[in-house]
């Protein structure tokens, strides 16, 4: 390995110890009461280390944010070879719990937190990750209509919209340990068969 190549690939390193350790104190204490210097001590570097990585702590933020969506979106490509749509719509319903159950951390950050909407708000940006993932979710709804399913509706966007507030609800539910209180160590499997409640409902509809 050559001498560019070596530093590139420490340069590489030293990115994402940044963002892991941003990634553990925004969650841990909010976006606001982290500071660029509360970083720099977790990593064991001073403040001006952070500096040459990234402009300031919203560009963090932001950087966390993308990469949330990055994986998710790989997460959901296997689905691509599910040849008939309703059933690639179920198997990208199965994704999205799993890259939420596994990575519960980077799904509070993408959906629940408030500060990265607040970010791009103040950087008067849109949600493009947002709504790429959306237009993923509408599109193989769409491609469902085309099929012949969901006969009772033609309007996309409430369709899409419907299933992703039941998998989020669900999902917020498990994050925000509300499902606690049924106290039988089931909640996984309880989930799983609230999922398939659901898959059941729409194909009944159809």
């Amino acid at each position: 390995m050559g001498i560019v190549e070596r530093k590139e690939r420490e340069r590489e390193e030293m990115r994402e110890l940044i963002l892991e350790a941003a990634r553990k104190l925004f969650l841990a204490q909010g976006f606001d009461k982290t500071s660029i210097r509360n970083i720099a001590e977790a990593i064991e570097y001073s403040p001006a280390t952070i500096y040459l990585y990234y402009k300031d702590k919203n560009e963090l933020l932001y950087s966390l944010h993308e990469a949330g969506f990055r994986k998710m979106m790989e997460q959901f490509s296997i689905v691509a070879t599910v040849q008939d749509p309703f059933e690639k719509l179920v198997a990208i319903g199965n994704q999205y719990l799993k890259f939420a159950i596994e990575n519960p951390e980077l799904y509070d950050l993408m959906f629940i937190m408030d500060a990265p909407m607040e970010t791009l708000s103040c950087r008067e940006e849109e949600w493009d990750e947002g709504a790429r993932s959306f237009e993923f979710l509408r599109t193989t709804i769409a491609e469902c209509i085309t099929a012949g399913h969901f006969k009772n509706t033609l309007d996309v966007e409430s369709a899409s919209l419907t299933i992703w507030s039941f998998m989020h609800g669900l999902l917020s539910l498990h994050l925000r340990k509300r499902l606690t209180f049924l106290d039988d160590n089931r909640e996984m499997e309880r989930i799983q068969d609230s999922f398939k409640l659901f898959v059941e409902m729409i194909k009944s509809s159809m």
